[in-house]
């Protein structure tokens, strides 16, 4: 049994069992949760509408993060998150 929800071999399954993948995408769209919840960039703001700001509110952005991807909700460009990849 796993107390981290969702698993970490869920999670490493949707990057190739890249755990440095799976650490920045989770990192990046946790930092756009993050803005969101404190309004700070135009770009978050852009990705969420207001009432799911205000649903996301009591969570941890990480968190939110983690499950976002499991549920396949995140797409990324692989060879963006690589060492010389655009950013």
């Amino acid at each position: 049994m796993s107390l981290m929800q969702p698993s970490i071999d869920e999670l490493l399954g949707k990057t190739d069992s890249d755990k440095y993948l799976l650490c920045a995408i989770a990192s990046e769209r946790a930092r756009d949760i993050n803005d969101m919840m404190r309004g700070q960039r135009d770009r978050a703001i852009a990705l969420q509408s207001a009432t799911e700001i205000a649903r996301l509110a009591g969570r941890k952005p990480l968190s939110l993060a983690m499950e976002e991807i499991e549920r396949d909700e995140i797409s990324f460009d692989c060879d963006s998150f690589k060492p010389g990849g655009a950013v």
